[in-house]
C-alpha cells in the first residue's frame, strides 16, 4: 500500500514537474527568442513563414485563423452560455412560437467550442515549440527542412500521420464528443420533462448520481443493485458455461476414434451460420406460452399448463443461459480445436508412462494450457458479455415486468437493455447517461482488475 501511494505521489509530482517545464521552457523561448519567434506568441506560423518553412508556417496560421472564426462567428453564443445551458424559455406570443434558447445545442456546440479553444492553446504551444527548434538548427549553421522536403515527408516519413488524420477526425466527431456529451448530460436534468427547445434544463451536479443510488421510494437504488447483480450473474455464467461446454466438446470431437468428425463440426458450426438475430427469435416464439416447445409438449400428455418459460422470472433466466450456450458453444468448439492441436503429444505420452488418469490429464495439461492462451480471451468475453444486448432483448425484451423495479426495468434487464429502456421509453436521458457511466465503471474495473492477474500477462513465455 505504501508502494503504491509513493507511487501515485511520483506521478503527480512528474504532471506538475512537466507543466512546470513547459512554462519555464516557453517564457525561455519568448526572452532568448528573435522578434519572429515573439511575433509567433500572437500570430501562429510567423516565424516559420518569416524563415521560408512555408508549409509548416500556414498550416499553423490556417488552424488559428480557423478556430478562431469558429469561436468568433458561431462557437462564442453557445460557449458563453455553457455555464447556465440557457436563460431564454421558448415562448407562443399569440399564434407565434418565439424560440429562445436550445440547452441540447449549447451543451454540444459549447462543449465543440471548449474542445477547440483545447486544441488552440495546445497549437499554440507546438507552435513555440517549432520557433525555438528552428531557431537552434539555424544558430548551429544548418539549413532548414525545405517545403519540397516537408511535403514529401507527408507521404514518406510521416505518412502514419497523414494516414490516420482523417480516421482519427471521424473518431474524435463520432466517438470522442459523443461520449463526453453523455457524461455531461449526466449533471443535467434532460428529461422527458425538459425537453430542448420548448423546455430548457439545466445542470444539477450529483443530483442524479445520487438518485441511482437512493434506496427511497422514488430513487433507483434498489432496481439498479438488483440489474447489476443479475447482469455480473448472467456474464458469468454465458462466459463460463460456454467455455467449458466448447472446450468439452472439442475434446470429445478430437478423441481418437471418433468417426465422422467433419460432419459434427459442420452440424455445430451451422448455429453459427445463421444471423443470431434470426435464430433468437424464432426460439422467443418456440418457448412463448402458445410456441411449439409447449403446444408438444400438453400435446403428448407431458404436461397440462403451459410452462412460463418468459413469464416467471427464474425460469426465463435459466431459460436464457441455457439458450446462450447453444448459441455460444460452437464458437469456444472451434477456438479450442486449433489450440488442442497445439499442446505437444509428448506430455500426454509421458502423462500416460506415469500412469495418470484422464482426468489427471485434462487438468494438469489440458485446462492450464488452455486458460493460459485464452485468459484475454475470456476476459474480452465476459466485459461483452455484460454488454450483451442481442441475446436478452431479443428473447425477453428485459421482461418480465415488476412493479418492484423503477425506470420501466424487467427481471431479466441488464444495464444495457435497462439503458435502452429508460431511454427510449421514457426519455430520461439524464439516468440513461448516469448508468452508461456506471456500466463503463463496472467494466473498466473488472476488466482492470482480472487483466492483471492473468497469468498470460504475468508470464508470457510460461509455455514456451
Amino acid at each position: 500500500m505504501a508502494a503504491e501511494n509513493n507511487k501515485n505521489k511520483s506521478g503527480v509530482a512528474a504532471v506538475f514537474s512537466g507543466i512546470g517545464k513547459n512554462i519555464a521552457e516557453i517564457g525561455t523561448t519568448f526572452i532568448e527568442g528573435d522578434w519572429k519567434t515573439r511575433v509567433s506568441y500572437l500570430i501562429m506560423g510567423f516565424g516559420p513563414i518569416c524563415r521560408g518553412a512555408f508549409l509548416r508556417g500556414f498550416m499553423y496560421l490556417f488552424c488559428q485563423a480557423g478556430i478562431i472564426s469558429w469561436i468568433y462567428f458561431y462557437g462564442w453564443k453557445y460557449l458563453s452560455k455553457l455555464n447556465s445551458l440557457g436563460t431564454v424559455e421558448t415562448a407562443k406570443v399569440g399564434r407565434k412560437t418565439v424560440y429562445g434558447d436550445d440547452s441540447f445545442l449549447i451543451l454540444l456546440f459549447g462543449l465543440l467550442s471548449l474542445i477547440l479553444v483545447i486544441a488552440l492553446i495546445a497549437l499554440w504551444r507546438m507552435n513555440i515549440a517549432e520557433n525555438r527548434k528552428e531557431e537552434q538548427i539555424l544558430k548551429a549553421g544548418k539549413k532548414l527542412p525545405g517545403n519540397k522536403r516537408d511535403f514529401l515527408s507527408l507521404f514518406d516519413s510521416n505518412f502514419d500521420k497523414t494516414l490516420l488524420a482523417l480516421p482519427v477526425l471521424g473518431i474524435f466527431v463520432f466517438t470522442v464528443l459523443p461520449i463526453i456529451f453523455m457524461i455531461c448530460v449526466a449533471f443535467t436534468n434532460y428529461d422527458a420533462t425538459h425537453q430542448s427547445p420548448s423546455k430548457l434544463f439545466t445542470w444539477v451536479g450529483m443530483d442524479n448520481f445520487k438518485e441511482l443510488l437512493s434506496f427511497g421510494p422514488n430513487g433507483f437504488g434498489s432496481t439498479f443493485v438488483s440489474v447489476l447483480l443479475w447482469t455480473l450473474v448472467w456474464a458469468f455464467f454465458a462466459t463460463f458455461l460456454d467455455y467449458f461446454l466448447g472446450m468439452a466438446v472439442a475434446i470429445l470431437i478430437n478423441k481418437k476414434g471418433i468417426r465422422f468428425k467433419k460432419l459434427w463440426r459442420t452440424i455445430l458450426v451451422m448455429t453459427i451460420a445463421v444471423p443470431q438475430f434470426v435464430s433468437l427469435l424464432y426460439l422467443m416464439k418456440m418457448f412463448a406460452k402458445d410456441g411449439l416447445i409447449n403446444t408438444y409438449l400438453m400435446k403428448w400428455g407431458w404436461i397440462h399448463e403451459a410452462i412460463p418459460f418468459w413469464t416467471n422470472p427464474m425460469l426465463a433466466r435459466i431459460t436464457i443461459i441455457v439458450i446462450n450456450i447453444w448459441i455460444g458453444i460452437p464458437y469456444l468448439m472451434l477456438i479450442a480445436t486449433g489450440l488442442l492441436m497445439n499442446i505437444p503429444e509428448d506430455l500426454y505420452e509421458s502423462a500416460k508412462i506415469d500412469g495418470a488418469t484422464p482426468w489427471q490429464m485434462f487438468r494438469h495439461i489440458t485446462l492450464p494450457y488452455m486458460l493460459f492462451v485464452t485468459g484475454p480471451y475470456l476476459l474480452t468475453q465476459y466485459t461483452g458479455n455484460l454488454n450483451n444486448f442481442n441475446v436478452i432483448f431479443l428473447l425477453t425484451q428485459g421482461g418480465p415486468k415488476s412493479m418492484a423495479l423503477a425506470g420501466g426495468a424487467g427481471r431479466t434487464d441488464l444495464l444495457v437493455t435497462w439503458l435502452y429502456k429508460i431511454t427510449l421509453n421514457d426519455t430520461n436521458y439524464k439516468m440513461a447517461a448516469v448508468i452508461g457511466i456506471m456500466v463503463f465503471i463496472v467494466t473498466a474495473v473488472i476488466s482492470l482488475v482480472v487483466y492483471n492477474m492473468l497469468p498470460s500477462v504475468k508470464d508470457e513465455e510460461g509455455f514456451q
